[in-house]
């Protein structure tokens, strides 16, 4: 497996893997995403990146992150917003390669963790994140505003 690094070009491809994962996820009517967003977005601001897991040159799987910031250890860290390898590369260890490439970057860039949140359903997902060493917080509920929502509290 190798890995590489998203390019402009790649825009159509990143928006199929966002889709496809939304579907396994039962989420695919949420995707309001379109590519000259994701082009502005991850190329023009430079607020997230892609990287492709390929097999003989084919992008078989993806991860989209990018930088957050923890005020208790005072460094930046790596937040995982997706992980998808394609369902025709089954137990080919492929998720645990994209981990361990993102786990590089974040030694590498001297971040100090690297997380993200898994589906609640999803324990096969869960049970391999265990299975890594990954730690579940319990501890913590996600809050999200949007939409809206979002716009009554800017005002």
């Amino acid at each position: 497996m190798e890995f590489r690094y998203a390019e402009r070009k790649d825009i159509p491809l990143i928006l199929k893997f966002i889709k496809e994962l939304a579907e396994y996820e039962k989420m695919l009517n949420e995707v309001v995403a379109d590519e000259k967003t994701l082009e502005d977005w991850i190329f023009n601001k430079q607020k997230a990146e892609v990287i492709f897991a390929l097999e003989k040159d084919v992008e078989v799987g993806f991860a989209l992150f990018f930088h957050n910031f923890s005020t208790f250890l005072g460094r930046a860290g790596i937040y995982l917003e997706d992980l998808y390898v394609k369902p025709e590369h089954p137990g080919k260890g492929y998720g645990k390669k994209i981990l361990e490439k993102l786990a590089s970057i974040a030694i590498e860039r001297g971040c100090g963790r690297l997380e993200w949140w898994c589906l609640d359903w999803n324990k096969p997902s869960i049970d391999f994140y265990l299975s890594l060493g990954a730690e579940q917080m319990n501890d913590w509920t996600v809050y999200r505003i949007s939409g809206d929502t979002l716009k009554n509290l800017a005002k």
